[in-house]
């Protein structure tokens, strides 16, 4: 057990629950593997946010009839370098990953590939299939729509998703550079992992029902842009890609993760992109350039010399290697329903105790 509470739990153990539990609902084993995977993806390199946590929502959205079990994805290759998928309402980790798939497939022939899903669900950490172009030399992106969690800059009102988006790209000797962000200073899914530990909110998060900065969670209801009308101005333009030209609902009009019906469907959107290297140079000459630039980053002078300069995905990097070893952290309430699980379907699942 950790110094917090949570329990440590190696993915070795949490994998084949997760995918029994997946199964006992009448899960693909297809889509089964491809949620348990992305689901501990993003608690190793510790976005605990989108990780283990969720996987008891996602069961609820499956028993409610939110998310289909067995999808019958429907690809229509529109152009050149352009697609959409039709993600029959499944897990959203499912529809990204065969979207990003379909997107690589694209480039290969195109030189770049673009790919609207639509009809899906949460899709949890962006990285996931971002990450997923790099294995084939080629840069990765990857964005979704969500609910109204966003303030407008000058509004008082929940009103735009807070869109995340990845960018990853290939190293020379290192792991893919991963900027994995939303356009709010913080995720939904942050603000309710705090409120399970009773933790704080840092200043200029988010806002009461009154437009009002609050650092208790209990008492958000509104996430801030970053950077102001910056990150807002980011915010319609993930949503356009997303929502509006996915064909899908957009910010008031999707249907909340949590706080919407369980039973109603949330016709989410994402837009994914790969982008061939070798179209535009050396895969080995690019990813050398690239090094490069990265180590100069890293070698700068510091502001503060117990604080080195880092570039993005560095702490995850450094997380997925320490969780590797560690296991992966619980927090208790997801500890207490795990262990409900296993009563429920009879699968076992040795968890220290909290």
């Amino acid at each position: 057990m950790s110094d917090d509470g949570h329990v440590l739990v190696q993915t070795e153990k949490l994998k084949p629950f997760m995918l029994g539990v997946l199964d006992a609902l009448g899960v693909r084993p297809g889509v089964a593997l491809s949620v348990v995977d992305g689901l501990l993806h993003a608690s190793l390199r510790g976005v605990d946010s989108h990780g283990v946590r969720l996987l008891p929502h996602y069961l609820r959205a499956v028993e409610s009839g939110r998310i289909n079990p067995d999808p019958d994805f429907r690809f229509e290759q529109k152009a050149l370098a352009v697609g959409r998928l039709d993600a029959d309402h499944t897990f959203g980790i499912a529809a990204g990953v065969e979207g990003m798939s379909r997107a690589i497939k694209i480039a290969r022939d195109a030189g770049t590939g673009s790919v609207s899903v639509y009809n899906s669900t949460h899709f949890g950490a962006a990285a996931f299939f971002a990450l997923m172009a790099p294995e084939h030399n080629m840069i990765g992106m990857s964005f979704t729509n969500t609910d109204a969690l966003m303030v407008p800059t000058g509004g008082v009102r929940r009103f735009m998703g807070n869109s995340p988006m990845c960018f990853a790209v290939p190293c020379a000797t290192e792991e893919p550079f991963c900027l994995d962000m939303a356009t709010s200073a913080v995720t939904w899914n942050r603000v309710l992992q705090l409120r399970e530990s009773n933790g704080e909110l840092e200043p200029q998060w988010c806002v009461d029902e009154d437009g009002n900065e609050t650092t208790d969670p209990h008492k958000a209801a509104g996430l801030w842009p970053i950077g102001g009308y910056k990150g807002y101005g980011l915010s319609v333009m993930i949503e356009t890609l997303c929502s509006v030209l996915g064909g899908m609902p957009f910010g008031p009009h999707i249907v909340p993760m949590f706080a919407g019906p369980i039973e109603e469907k949330r016709l989410l959107g994402h837009f994914f992109m790969a982008i061939r290297i070798d179209a535009f140079l050396d895969p080995d000459e690019f990813k050398s350039g690239f090094q490069q630039m990265l180590n100069e980053l890293r070698a700068e002078a510091r502001s503060d010399e117990g604080s080195p300069v880092m570039v993005a995905g560095d702490p995850e990097k450094a997380s997925a290697a320490e969780r590797a070893r560690t296991g992966v952290p619980l927090a208790p309430p997801t500890v207490t329903e795990f262990r409900e699980l296993s009563r429920r379907f009879n699968i076992p699942l040795e968890l220290p105790d909290a």
